[in-house]
């Protein structure tokens, strides 16, 4: 297996993040609605945060575990 360098395994991580929260958000408001709890408050934080800032608190939250994935993926150099 080749070594990746650590901007390769930055962008690995980043679509991998990217492609894995519109699924989950959909798994989760499908979940809300079955427990009759609001999506919205669920995703913001609680309304702490505005729709885009509670995007990207997320998608950074995700980006952590995802950055190991794609670290260990892909073995830094």
């Amino acid at each position: 297996m080749q070594h990746a360098s650590l901007a390769q395994i930055f962008v690995m991580a980043a679509i991998v993040t990217t492609l894995f929260l519109p699924p989950a958000a959909g798994l989760v408001w499908l979940g809300c609605a079955l427990a009759g709890a609001s999506f919205e408050s669920l995703a913001t934080f609680g309304g702490a945060l505005p729709g885009p800032a509670a995007v990207l608190a997320w998608w950074s939250i995700v980006f952590l575990p995802a950055l190991g994935y794609a670290g260990f993926m892909l073995k830094a150099e």
